[in-house]
């Protein structure tokens, strides 16, 4: 396809969704604006209502007294209430100055072994085992998921009785079992201690986690069908910081979010991704997954632009995932055409930051739970681990998943065996460190099928598709050793993942790094934190990223004009809320 036919795709797929932008219902400023266009007038919906200050009960009494609103739930952390409405006194309540934001509360969907080798999990395994080392011993990661089933891969080693999983709570129900799979699967990626396999003689396989030792804090979000919603991830995240303050002797670190839902307005104005910034500032590392949005070319833009939120939060570290093909050697290691891409809508925030093996990935399953009885062909053999089994007979243990929920687990047990041997390194520090350490060795291009459709999908190897680049466990560690927290250039604050903009006069991207407030930024002017270090070669500060002719270029369909042509809606400042409509649901073939 000629240049000329790209634009004018472009242009009409631009022009499109203009006219249906206007067609809707004119826009309170402090209303979303997927709100009034979904909602009937006669209707009572379910809302977050983001206050300028601290919710007090005059707000709730004007709320129920004079809006006819119910009060189901405040969130103190970040001056927020959840309220059932009625759709004709949203902009009333809209008009109340002490109100800063109405927002809907949004649909959210959850999204080891050669994916242990192919990110250098193995030398640094061996290094722990040879100084008699746990690995993320005394550590505690909150899962919000659909929940975590208890089991004996989840107890301490080749025990049935004591249990690593100090706390399970639901946030959706008052049932913190997981019935849907998804939360046990992506908890034994990240902690898994395999006591089945430990105990079957000459076993075939072993599936452990990376941080075996952590203790496990369930926070159920996600219901049967794996859906929840803003009210309930939100409160799942307030409650993990009050529990890092309550049971000091869990050491609540680590925050896993391998779910997601699309991006409608700015992360400054989304409760959830306001209410993810609480935890990173209150010590706990955020990891949260992409989504598996790639393939999505509903904007014209070839599967760019879909990091769901919160990871499209600058300061978390957002996950995409790659292929192993089945091989220990991360040279095979390919590019997965589901993992979704950046820039974040709206903010055009650099995402993903870092990538990790996310494939047909196996781990734990929880009996009775949908997602082995949705996908049977999922499910491990007996025969398959153990040498006495049988090859028809199902696995009662073991399963495999897909999608970029089952990479960001790998990044969440790597920071747990960290703060066992660093507790005193800040979540940018982290952060920072993986990227930094990141293997640039993911291919330029790369072609994959869909199975299903047989469709072929073109994956370009750029910092939108891959960040830094693949997780390498044992260079980050070793790194982390050899700097020393001491050697970290003083006035570090943040990591925060920056801004890509288009400079009309060179007719380039550039980035700019957002500091939030710190004196200096992790990757920063200096040598030993540059920004090149972080994101490669063409990447320095706010110099040139992309040109004309640096892996994107002008003419190609998957190239520079297709995001950031003249007459792409991405050359704008902001974006349309109403592209964002696809809908991510994460850790299914």
């Amino acid at each position: 396809m000629n240049k000329n036919k790209i634009l004018a795709t472009l242009l009409a797929g631009f022009f499109a969704t203009m006219m249906l932008a206007a067609s809707h219902h004119p826009q309170h400023p402090k209303v979303a604006p997927d709100l009034l266009n979904t909602a009937k007038p006669d209707e009572t919906v379910d809302v977050i209502v983001q206050y300028r200050e601290a919710v007090t009960e005059s707000h709730i009494h004007t709320l129920q007294s004079r809006h006819g609103g119910r009060h189901k739930r405040t969130y103190d952390f970040i001056n927020s209430a959840h309220v059932s409405l009625p759709v004709s006194e949203i902009e009333r309540l809209a008009d109340d100055p002490s109100v800063l934001r109405i927002t809907p509360d949004r649909v959210i969907e959850g999204s080891l072994d050669r994916s242990i080798a192919v990110s250098n999990y193995q030398p640094l395994d061996n290094y722990l085992m040879g100084i008699n080392q746990s690995k993320g011993a005394g550590v505690g990661i909150v899962f919000l998921d659909s929940g975590v089933a208890p089991q004996y891969n989840f107890n301490t080693f080749k025990s049935t009785t004591v249990s690593r999983l100090v706390a399970a709570e639901s946030m959706i129900d008052n049932d913190p079992a997981d019935r849907y799979g998804h939360g046990t699967h992506v908890a034994g990626i990240a902690t898994g201690m395999d006591n089945v396999t430990m105990a079957i003689p000459n076993s075939k396989r072993y599936f452990w986690g990376i941080a075996p030792d952590a203790y496990i804090i369930s926070l159920k979000v996600l219901n049967a069908n794996g859906a929840g919603s803003d009210s309930t991830v939100i409160a799942g995240i307030n409650r993990a910081i009050q529990l890092k303050s309550l049971h000091p002797e869990w050491n609540i670190r680590v925050m896993n979010m391998s779910l997601g839902r699309p991006v409608y307005e700015s992360y400054k104005l989304d409760p959830l991704c306001q209410a993810v910034e609480k935890a990173w500032k209150a010590g706990i590392f955020v990891v949260v997954a992409a989504g598996n949005e790639g393939r999505n070319n509903t904007a014209n833009n070839n599967g760019y632009g879909t990091i769901t939120a919160p990871g499209n939060d600058p300061l978390v570290i957002t996950v995409g995932a790659v292929n192993t093909r089945s091989s220990y050697d991360r040279n095979a290691t390919v590019l997965t055409s589901y993992s979704s891409k950046g820039p974040t809508l709206v903010d055009h925030i650099a995402k993903p930051d870092i990538m990790a093996p996310g494939n047909r990935v196996i781990s734990y399953k929880a009996a009775g739970s949908t997602l082995p009885t949705i996908y049977p062909a999922n499910v491990l053999k007996v025969g398959d681990y153990d040498p006495t089994g049988s090859m028809t007979t199902l696995s009662p243990y073991y399963f495999t998943l897909s999608g970029t929920s089952m990479a960001a687990p790998l990044v969440t047990g790597l920071a747990a065996i960290v703060y066992e041997f660093y507790p005193s390194i800040t979540p940018d520090q982290l952060k920072a460190f993986i990227m930094r350490n990141a293997w640039r060795g993911l291919p330029a291009n790369y072609s994959a099928s869909d199975p299903a459709t047989g469709k072929t999908f073109t994956v370009s190897g750029d910092i939108f598709s891959v960040g830094a680049g693949l997780l390498d466990m044992w260079a980050m560690y070793q790194d982390l050793q050899a700097q020393g927290l001491s050697k970290i250039p003083a006035g570090v604050g943040s990591a925060a993942s920056p801004t890509a903009y288009y400079d009309a006069v060179s007719k380039t991207v550039k980035l700019s790094l957002n500091t939030y407030g710190a004196t200096s930024v992790t990757w920063g002017s200096s040598v030993t934190w540059g920004s090149s270090v972080i994101w490669g070669a063409n990447v320095s500060g706010s110099s040139v990223i992309w040109g004309s002719s640096v892996i994107w270029g002008s003419s190609t369909m998957s190239g520079f004009s297709v995001i950031w042509g003249a007459t792409s809606p991405w050359a704008a400042s902001a974006m349309s809320s109403g592209e964002a409509s696809v809908i991510a649901i994460f850790g299914e073939n």
